[in-house]
């Protein structure tokens, strides 16, 4: 997926925190958790596992990755209030 450099400068702050909570929003919940990794399960089969680090935040590669996985589009990412 790729999205625009607005979309990016407006999730460049996105931190682990953020992100675990609009994971909750969309419907995923807690499947498994190990140290620093925490494994995310959708109800329609999709996971995701999310490297938790209070108050830090991703890297654009590393975030592109998890949208990857997680398979939000511009729209989701505005309906759950991640970007304007």
């Amino acid at each position: 997926m790729k999205f625009s450099k607005l979309v990016w400068g407006q999730l460049k702050n996105l931190s682990a925190d953020d992100l675990i909570s609009a994971l909750g929003h969309d419907g995923f919940e807690p499947d498994t958790a190990s140290g620093s990794q925490r494994i995310y399960k959708h109800p329609d089969g999709r996971r995701v596992s999310v490297h938790y680090h209070a108050g830090k935040t991703f890297g654009p590669k590393l975030l592109k990755s998890l949208f990857d996985d997680i398979g939000w589009s511009i729209r989701d990412l505005r309906r759950l209030k991640l970007i304007k």
